[in-house]
């Protein structure tokens, strides 16, 4: 019995190894760190293959583009196995492994580049993301003009259902016979008899919950998000006495930004120093008079996002719906509501004087009014009267006023003394 132990454990040790990575649902930058280190674990282990196991919509260019050198640059033998669709980043990504095996009914291609508001990009994206889509598939040995018709719906391919004006999504019998298959099976079993590896010992590499946490956190509908919830957040403390729930909820949101890019890979712990000095420095700008401090802490804090990001498009509008969504709420909550931020009370004077708080400027006479006097300066306009025995400075309504005529004053103006020259000479 203790042979048959030690000879079944020996046949298990020298089985080969297959590694399966589902790619499943959207390709963001969270994905690529994921299938990062489920490849160098293949690697580690000395796997015979690695089969992507791909059913994705699609997703991010750019971290499709690293999935995709990814592929290459290994060495292990990487298969492409599309259970039911690979479109857009997801077809990209197919056609950079070694071999492509689809399932019946499975689809394939669909790839034009658009933007986040689903409008087709650049042509500067579109030059680059069709020479890339070439490219994979020149490096596999297959005919580009598939690829290209992936992405660029002006390629007449009539036989495939693509016409000018659509682009090409393959079947798995079209992808067959255009040379983007290199077989239909009905399941993995199939697949790896195959590949000749029916008696390989397959491992699954499941994303841990940190991964899947990250690849939410990742994702390009789930950044603006959090930057706007941090933002208004930290808005709505500034309004509010103490540290409380919209506080908490900024910084929160904030920090599971920076932790989703950290787990994916993308950011460092430079961008998260670079946030947390930046916050500093803007809080030493309400203690220390300038406008410096709180300048440099601004410009820390946003390229911290940037730097965490790597994505910069993505970041700029990300920051701009934030901004947005600030701007609005401070109007709200100013115009509507009338609430003034806590933290500018401490820096800006906010008390004003006024006369029905018992604050004079000047003293407004205006017991002169209707009372006579005597020039005693020509008035051009200004100069000064006598009126019984006081000096008094005063103006005249614009008319020049020789010295010793005499007038009368008709307005009082805080310390402005408005005259009028009267129509009788004075008396000598």
């Amino acid at each position: 019995m203790l042979a048959v132990s030690v000879f079944q454990g020996t046949v298990e040790a020298n089985r080969e190894k297959v590694y399966v990575i589902p790619v499943e649902d959207t390709v963001e930058k969270g994905m690529y760190a994921y299938l990062k280190r489920a490849v160098n674990t293949a690697e580690e282990e000395g796997a015979a293959a690695v089969v992507l196991d791909i059913n994705t919509p699609g997703g991010a260019v750019d971290a499709a583009a690293e999935i995709g050198k990814l592929l290459s640059d290994t060495e292990i033998r990487t298969v492409a196995f599309v259970h039911k669709q690979a479109l857009s980043a997801g077809a990209y990504i197919a056609l950079n492994a070694d071999e492509i095996y689809m399932v019946p009914g499975s689809v394939m291609g669909s790839a034009a580049i658009i933007d986040q508001n689903g409008n087709t990009a650049g042509k500067k994206a579109e030059s680059y993301w069709l020479a890339a889509m070439k490219t994979a598939a020149e490096e596999q040995g297959r005919d580009p003009i598939y690829a290209l018709a992936m992405a660029d719906e002006s390629i007449d391919l009539p036989e495939y259902g693509a016409g000018k004006g659509k682009l090409l999504t393959l079947t798995s019998n079209q992808a067959l016979k255009a040379g983007y298959s290199e077989g239909t099976v009905n399941n993995l079993d199939g697949l790896l008899e195959k590949l000749d590896l029916e008696g390989a010992d397959v491992k699954k590499v499941d994303e841990s919950f940190a991964e899947k946490v990250a690849r939410f956190l990742t994702h390009p509908v789930v950044i603006p998000i959090l930057m706007t919830i941090g933002s208004l957040g930290l808005v709505l403390e500034l309004y509010s006495p103490g540290f409380g729930i919209p506080g908490f909820m900024g910084l929160t949101a904030l920090l599971l930004f920076f932790y989703g890019h950290l787990v994916a890979g993308l950011a460092g712990y430079e961008s998260i120093i670079m946030f947390a000095v930046g916050i500093g420095l803007v809080i030493l700008e309400f203690f220390v008079a300038g406008g410096i401090a709180g300048a440099i802490g601004l410009i820390s804090i946003v390229s911290s996002f940037f730097l965490a990001s790597g994505d910069v498009v993505q970041m700029g509008i990300s920051l701009l719906i934030a901004l947005v969504a600030s701007i609005l709420v401070s109007i709200l909550m100013i115009k509507v509501l009338g609430k003034r931020m806590r933290l500018f009370g401490k820096i800006v004077l906010a008390d004003s004087t006024s006369t029905e708080k018992g604050y004079v400027s000047n003293a407004n006479r205006h017991e002169l009014v209707g009372i006579e006097g005597v020039t005693l300066t020509p008035l051009r306009p200004a100069g000064t009267i006598r009126i019984g025995d006081e000096r008094i400075d005063a103006v005249s309504e614009g008319a020049f006023i020789q010295m010793g005529r005499r007038i009368t004053v008709v307005k009082t103006e805080g310390a402005r003394i408005v005259v009028r020259e009267n129509e009788e000479e004075p008396k000598q």
